[in-house]
């Protein structure tokens, strides 16, 4: 059955013969596995393998067809892959989907579990919850978010939650209505965050990760500036300080997280983009190393990644550097499991970058290497 994604691309059935995958030797060189999601618009098929060891990705495979899988997040216990489905029509209905996949890390590929539809159109972000008993959805076009509870199997229950949300903000053309863009779980597994780009609100949700029912908090939301656009959301290793990149404002806004009241607080906002750049920007993703020291961010259409030193005593940021991104419109990007290599996803150039980095400066090296992949949207180390 074909399906329609949000961008208006037919992509195929997630059936696939084992005879159509490639190269599915077991990397024999002791690298960490690499998942990449990509958009099926083009020749990419579905979700790609790849051994990472020492600065370098080798190819094994395609691990798994699969209908536009955008962004994926890998469950605590590490064998259960969940899968946004980016898609405008799912089934005969306005919906993406959200899909639930095995892991055999000797073979390096991926079989479905399971897969429900996502209740809103454009389906660009999942995430699960810290006990991997609970799953998320943001839907971008439908402008909602949806829960779901995870079976011991990996399976995902129909929608437990979903919340339509209503209204738009002061652009008329890119917040027409709400996109919603993130959905994050607190570190304490209390909270649901949901970045609202269209809105200019973070949607705050108490979470009972038992039965994955999200009820609104109170307050409810954190409002970001007018037209700003949030879009990423990343928590500080300490738990106290969370980093929302905004789209349209091409920003980094740091904020103070109570967690016992459940409620926001902005503490600073520093620009991404440098004053001499004349070129329409848009943020887009941030990851922060394993000890807090430094944050990296994307600035997509002026390809750069900026690099952020990080307060220990209020979770300020100071630019570092900016960097090209080794490619155009860095979609997503990550840090491997050493912390001395930074991977990005370059959509518009078909590439993944390699970059090392310096643990004690924080400062990015293009390695030169960049991958050919088409469409590449995320990356998950396993």
């Amino acid at each position: 059955m074909k399906r329609i994604t949000r961008r208006g691309f037919i992509v195929g059935s997630a059936a696939l013969s084992a005879a159509g995958r490639i190269g599915f030797s077991q990397a024999k060189d002791g690298g960490r596995l690499l998942l990449v999601g990509t958009q099926t618009s083009g020749t990419s098929k579905g979700i790609y393998a790849y051994s990472f060891i020492g600065g370098e990705l080798k190819l094994i495979g395609l691990a798994e067809e699969a209908d536009n899988p955008t962004f994926m997040a890998l469950a605590p216990d590490g064998k259960t892959l969940l899968v946004a489905n980016e898609l405008d029509v799912y089934q005969g209905q306005k919906s993406g989907a959200v899909s639930t996949y095995s892991l055999d890390r000797t073979s390096a590929r991926l079989t479905k579990i399971s897969e429900e539809p996502s209740k809103g159109g454009g389906t660009c972000h999942v995430s699960f919850d810290h006990t991997g008993r609970a799953a998320f959805g943001a839907n971008y076009g439908g402008g909602s978010a949806v829960s779901y509870a995870v079976g011991a199997n990996g399976a995902l229950s129909p929608a437990v939650s979903f919340f339509q949300f209503n209204g738009h903000g002061p652009d008329k053309e890119r917040q027409e209505a709400p996109h919603a863009h993130r959905v994050t779980v607190s570190p304490d597994n209390r909270f649901l965050f949901v970045n609202d780009l269209g809105l200019d609100e973070i949607h705050i949700y108490r979470l009972d990760a038992a039965t994955a029912k999200l009820t609104p908090n109170e307050p409810a939301a954190w409002k970001s500036a007018p037209g700003a656009g949030p879009r990423a959301l990343q928590f500080h290793p300490n738990g106290r300080f969370v980093y929302c990149v905004t789209e349209m404002a091409s920003s980094v806004v740091v904020l103070h997280w109570n967690s016992k009241a459940g409620t926001l607080e902005t503490i600073q906002e520093i620009k991404m983009k440098p004053d001499d750049v004349s070129v329409v920007t848009n943020g887009d993703d941030i990851v922060i190393d394993s000890h807090g020291q430094f944050a990296y961010a994307t600035d997509r259409f002026d390809d750069i990644i900026v690099t952020f030193s990080i307060s220990a005593t209020d979770g300020k940021l100071t630019l570092v550097d900016r960097t090209p991104c080794g490619g155009k419109v860095p979609r997503h990007l990550t840090l491997d499991p050493s912390g001395r290599w930074l991977l990005v996803a370059n959509q518009e150039s078909d590439t993944l970058s390699i970059f090392s980095r310096d643990v004690k400066t924080g400062k990015l090296t293009n390695t030169g290497t960049t991958v050919p992949l088409a469409r590449p949207q995320c990356l998950v180390f396993a």
